[in-house]
């Protein structure tokens, strides 16, 4: 087996490929890390027909943007959760903790599938650690990070794209899959991540959040506060995570708390023009 090192927001996972496997991971490249105590580590198995174990309950299945995520019990303590996106599929087995988990996929799938796999066990894995994984697109200004939600379709990347394009000094820190941390102050802090969307944008820098905002698309431009519980749901609406297993949604919840406890959550409606962008960043940087 070789083995591989990546460090997101604080946490070290390892990558395990079998003999023969030539896995390409640029996008987790600039996240190199040292050898140290892991988080979690997968292995990475080819398989030409991947199966699911045997005794397999099947818990929840979620679905978006045509790729789908069915997650099962194995009955032996064990979790698996079967991928699939068109004609590619794959499985992954974990143990009870997340700690531990072995893939297997076809060859033409096996990239996609390594980045869903890493995703879902960082997800799971971190939650007890004060961190989240958030589906957000995350400008930087003025060394602070500035966090746009909302459901797919929204305009999250194009509202990005607006403060970089009419606002000076911006840069794009992640485009689908950033991660806050809750440091011990209480400061939510954003990290680049290997998951970036159809954006390439994989960067090993960490901000600190200026402001959290939930857009919706609407024919004229206005931006409020929201209540701390409001932006309580904002944040759990946008973060990936296992919400019907107990001491996931534990770690979760007291994450979201300290991130509305401490940051400002506003919502949006705007339309896709350099008015939104100016009228956000002016309330938002105040």
């Amino acid at each position: 087996m070789k083995r591989r090192q990546y460090k997101v927001a604080g946490h070290v996972f390892g990558v395990e490929t079998a003999d023969g496997i030539d896995l390409p991971m640029n996008n987790y490249q600039p996240l190199d890390a040292e050898d140290a105590p892991s988080l979690f580590v997968l292995t990475i198995h080819e398989n030409a027909l991947p199966t699911l174990p045997d005794g397999c309950t099947e818990e929840r299945r979620q679905e978006e943007e045509g790729q789908s995520i069915t997650s099962y019990s194995t009955g032996d303590g064990r979790y698996a959760f079967r991928f699939e996106l068109q004609q590619m599929a794959a499985i992954l087995v974990t143990d009870s903790d997340y700690k531990r988990g072995w893939l297997t996929a076809e060859k033409q799938s096996l990239t996609w599938a390594v980045d869903n796999s890493l995703m879902l066990l960082y997800a799971l894995a971190s939650a007890p650690h004060s961190t989240l994984l958030f589906h957000s697109s995350v400008v930087v200004n003025e060394g602070r990070a500035y966090l746009f939600l909302g459901v797919s379709g929204t305009g999250k990347s194009t509202h990005t794209s607006l403060w970089m394009r009419h606002i000076d000094g911006c840069t794009l820190l992640n485009d689908d899959n950033p991660v806050v941390r809750v440091d011990d102050q209480g400061t939510a802090i954003a990290y680049g991540s290997p998951w970036s969307g159809k954006t390439p944008c994989y960067k090993n820098l960490s901000f600190p959040v200026g402001a959290i905002v939930k857009l919706h698309q609407y024919p004229s431009n206005r931006i409020k506060p929201l209540s701390k519980l409001h932006g309580y749901i904002a944040i759990a609406e946008s973060v990936s995570g296992k919400t019907w297993d107990k001491a996931i949604a534990e770690g979760q919840h007291q994450t979201k708390e300290a991130i509305v406890k401490n940051t400002e959550v506003y919502y949006l409606d705007c339309l896709p023009d350099r008015d939104a962008a100016l009228l956000c960043r002016e309330t938002v940087s105040r």
